[in-house]
């Protein structure tokens, strides 16, 4: 690889670690709206922190019923290209990303996964509402 394509790959592992992030809302979003609700952290239910859950999780349906590729796929694919390194082979970082991000499975199971996984993501919008207010403490301030 030459000095000029190293910024592509770079680049690449950016997104590719962006990616995993994104993921890891997802899943682990969900699970801290469960785990928190019953353990009564209050910021689990944040509105942004709910918006954004549900959206993130929208955006996955949404390209799934599509038929759509993930923007973050396409863009990592191009860079590498750009880099002049084959997609998914490289470093460390990218091999271990990449097992945990993508699968070799017929289109079928992801749409059905991911949208079995919205409505759970929707069903806890019912049992755990997202809260708009925060609850004040009466103090010495408040009183009067």
């Amino acid at each position: 690889m030459s000095t000029s394509e190293l910024p592509y790959q770079l680049f690449a592992d950016a997104v590719l670690v962006l990616h995993a992030a994104v993921v890891a809302f997802v899943v682990g979003g969900l699970f801290l709206i469960i785990v928190g609700n019953f353990r009564e952290w209050r910021w689990v239910n944040s509105v942004l922190f709910r918006a954004a859950h549900l959206g993130a999780i929208a955006v996955v349906v949404g390209q799934a019923w599509l038929g759509a590729a993930c923007p973050l796929t396409i863009l990592e694919k191009q860079l590498r290209e750009k880099a002049g390194v084959a997609t998914y082979n490289g470093g460390f970082i990218e091999h271990w990303l990449q097992r945990a991000i993508y699968y070799d499975l017929p289109p079928w199971v992801f749409l059905t996964g991911y949208s079995a996984f919205a409505l759970i993501v929707i069903g806890c919008w019912w049992f755990f509402p997202p809260s708009r207010t925060r609850k004040r403490r009466r103090g010495p301030a408040s009183e009067g």
